[in-house]
């Protein structure tokens, strides 16, 4: 009788090593992939670039490979334990580093059968880092980046945004990432967001609209020239409808993901300021129309436009919020964004819960700057789709600039300083040379 063999998988980029540990997994019996779902690449690695049916269709027709199988998390175990398999192969380059606990449950899984562990040496030029590059390269194509934020939504249902506001910012949202040893999983940004605020507050401006749309697309181009993650812009109120449509037509071709729009007219005010502005709320009807006409400009279906209500902030009330969701998702908005000042955040949990009841329910999106004590797991599990980190970078870096400054001026020299500083070394490696 023939031994049986399980091999783990992404299949999202076939390379010789994946190869090498399928040719020496043939060599011991009969090979079942553990293909990776969609919903675990995207959650330790990217979107993938194919679906799983591609990736299952690749993969299948693999020499040596007998069946395909889903594994729908990370860790191998719950696919272990139902084909109790002879072999688990792998390369080595889990035995260190943050997959090492995956590995540890294998080897203990192993034991409750006497199945066994066989590694085999990494082969060299191929990394998780390596396949990354490889990955930006092929998804930064207008079209793809452009549709990978409802891909992303489609697959994992609960995605962070972190604001960047220029090229280098991008790149920090980009490659910052965290290694969950509990669960497994790398902790990241999974897209970036364009913030009004920080865009005109970097170019020494108000947060009044004064800086225009030729100014903003310079920003963007900057950020997509040097980043592959999807893009969401604050659009303010999008301006008048006959300006929106080209606004819509003009971030599309560029390759951004989704536009946000508040429902105010009249000069912009920043929200946080609550009915401390003078702010004035459009009319249902009017904003309405601003969406179903941005939905008709669009040429694909992959952008978004995502209509975010002001009723809680300017003391209208629950039912008003929730009355214009309804009212702005049969216009057309892809997602509702639902904007608080209350530092408990239970305006936004009541919302949440009331929300979940919808019939046509579209992804709902927060920006938790007023109740930032409370964690992002607790408004997850209420309901809340997207969590954007609206302002943090600008906030940090202009603290740590300042203080730069002053410690210069009082010191009179810049030693003193160094603590807040990189080195010049690395600010030189900062940026890559592309070959």
């Amino acid at each position: 009788m023939s031994k049986r063999v399980y091999v783990a998988m992404s299949g999202d980029v076939i390379h010789h090593g994946q190869i090498n540990v399928i040719k020496k997994a043939a060599q011991l019996g009969e090979v079942t992939i553990g293909l990776h779902t969609d919903a675990v690449i995207a959650s330790y690695w990217r979107v993938p670039i194919l679906s799983y049916q591609e990736r299952f269709e690749i993969v299948s027709n693999i020499k040596g490979v007998l069946e395909v199988i889903p594994q729908e998390e990370l860790d191998q175990v719950p696919n272990l334990r139902k084909l109790r398999p002879d072999y688990v192969v792998h390369s080595n380059d889990w035995v260190s580093g943050p997959f090492k606990n995956l590995r540890e449950k294998v080897v203990e899984a192993l034991k409750e059968w006497g199945g066994q562990l066989v590694e085999i040496d990494r082969t060299k030029g191929v990394s998780l880092d390596r396949l990354t590059e490889l990955s930006d390269n092929l998804k930064v194509t207008t079209d793809v980046r452009r549709a990978s934020l409802r891909k992303l939504l489609q697959i994992k249902g609960k995605i962070r945004v972190m604001e960047a506001h220029n090229g280098l910012t991008g790149i920090i949202v980009e490659k910052t990432k965290q290694f969950d040893e509990e669960t497994g999983y790398y902790r990241q940004f999974d897209a970036m967001w364009l913030s009004s605020l920080c865009d005109s507050t970097t170019k020494g401006k108000p947060d009044i609209e004064v800086v225009d749309n030729t100014s903003r697309m310079n920003t963007l181009n900057e950020m997509l020239e040097v980043t592959t993650k999807p893009i969401i812009v604050d659009g303010d109120t999008g301006g008048i409808t006959e300006h929106f449509v080209y606004t819509v037509r003009s971030l599309e071709r560029i390759g951004v993901s989704a536009i946000i729009i508040e429902d105010k007219i009249g000069l912009k005010k920043n929200s946080l300021f609550g009915t401390e502005a003078m702010q004035q709320q459009d009319e249902i009807e009017h904003f309405c129309e601003k969406i179903a006409a941005g939905k008709k400009a669009q040429v694909s279906n992959d952008f978004m436009i995502i209509a975010r209500i002001e009723s809680l902030i300017l003391s209208q009330g629950m039912e008003d919020a929730l009355n214009r969701a309804r009212h702005y998702i049969e216009a057309g908005a892809d997602g509702i964004m639902i904007h608080s000042i209350d530092k408990t955040g239970q305006e936004i949990f009541e919302f949440a819960k009331r929300y979940q009841d919808f019939p046509n329910r579209v992804p709902l999106v927060i920006v938790p700057t007023a109740y930032d004590a409370v964690y992002e797991t607790a408004l997850f599990d209420a309901g809340v789709n997207v969590i954007i980190y609206a302002n943090q970078l600008l906030r940090a870096g202009y603290k740590a600039m300042q203080d730069t400054a002053m410690e210069i001026l009082k010191c009179g020299r810049g030693y003193e300083a160094d603590h807040n500083c990189i080195s010049i070394k690395e600010v030189i490696n900062l940026i890559e040379v592309e070959n």
